[in-house]
């Protein structure tokens, strides 16, 4: 029975959809990845929400929100931060990674270096400066936008990076009555400003414990593994979903579970999130990694054709 979504999580959901409009599914989705203690890639065109969909959440949550603009000439002290000399000492000022929510925009523009140093902060929950290791915030997520369809001036993002994304997803257009009710809601300034926090830093961790302990059984697990394992027997596929991919796709799972007011995984929960969670972890044959999504997200669906869902 879904009558048993905690509180919290319904007015979180409530308050971000009050500023994204007609996007209950991505609201939903972007939410997984809290819970999960995962991070989100937002892969489509500008001006769609994707900075509101992040500012939207760490306002919801009381957390602390920052964005970073990703270029050609972006240092990893740029965005981990740097020591400097003042005193007589070395003193460490941190940089934006160390926030709730982080809002990496055009992430495939950075260079490998700088990208390397997002990576041990995504993977590890902690950044290292002059020998020293700084933890970072709890709960903390990234979500990286980047643009599908302008890839001059751009740096493909590798395969260990995408690994570390929970899900990739578009916000796309909204409808024509949800556009005309943005339209409305811009007349007197930005609605996400006016956002007020409906969930403390502790409930949020709370929602997540409670995720981890979201039930998931054997028949469910081997439909899952299932579904993995079609992704390295098939010889469309020339890199199949790693063992951390699968744990992803567990923990979305639970996520998921978790929202739709369940105690328990069902094989809905797997077969609906295989798409988003899998297709940008495979690379096809004869594409290099991060081209053609379209096709990568058709060869999961047949994947998904051939293992039988549990009764």
């Amino acid at each position: 029975m879904a009558n048993e979504i905690p509180p919290v999580l319904i007015r979180l959901e409530q308050n971000i959809e009050s500023v994204v409009l007609g996007k209950k599914e991505v609201v939903r989705r972007i939410l997984i990845a809290l819970l999960a203690g995962e991070h989100l890639l937002l892969e489509d065109v500008p001006g769609v929400g994707k900075t509101l969909l992040a500012k939207s959440i760490a306002k919801s949550i009381d957390g602390k929100f920052t964005r970073v603009q990703f270029t050609p000439d972006l240092l990893p002290s740029d965005i981990i931060g740097s020591s400097i000399y003042h005193d007589g000492e070395f003193k460490f000022n941190p940089g934006p990674i160390f926030a709730n929510v982080v809002l990496g925009d055009e992430i495939n523009r950075a260079p490998p270096r700088t990208q390397s140093a997002l990576l041990e902060a995504m993977s590890e929950h902690q950044a290292s400066v002059d020998g020293k290791t700084y933890p970072l915030p709890d709960p903390f997520l990234v979500i990286a936008t980047q643009n599908p369809f302008e890839f001059e001036g751009t740096y493909i993002l590798p395969e260990s990076q995408l690994d570390r994304f929970i899900m990739r997803i578009d916000v796309g257009y909204p409808g024509r009555e949800a556009e005309k009710n943005v339209l409305k809601s811009h007349q007197s300034g930005e609605p996400v400003d006016t956002l007020q926090p409906v969930a403390s830093i502790e409930e949020i961790k709370g929602l997540q414990q409670q995720s981890r302990a979201i039930a998931v059984d054997d028949t469910v697990i081997d439909y899952l593994l299932e579904i993995v394992e079609q992704t390295r027997r098939s010889n469309e596929i020339q890199v199949g979903v790693s063992t951390r991919g699968a744990i992803a796709f567990y923990r979305a799972a639970q996520a998921h579970a978790l929202i739709s007011g369940r105690k328990y995984v069902v094989p809905d929960d797997v077969k609906s999130l295989a798409i988003p969670v899998l297709a940008h972890r495979i690379m096809p044959r004869g594409f290099t990694a991060g081209s053609e999504r379209s096709t990568a997200e058709a060869i999961i669906e047949r994947c998904l054709r051939n293992v039988d869902v549990p009764l």
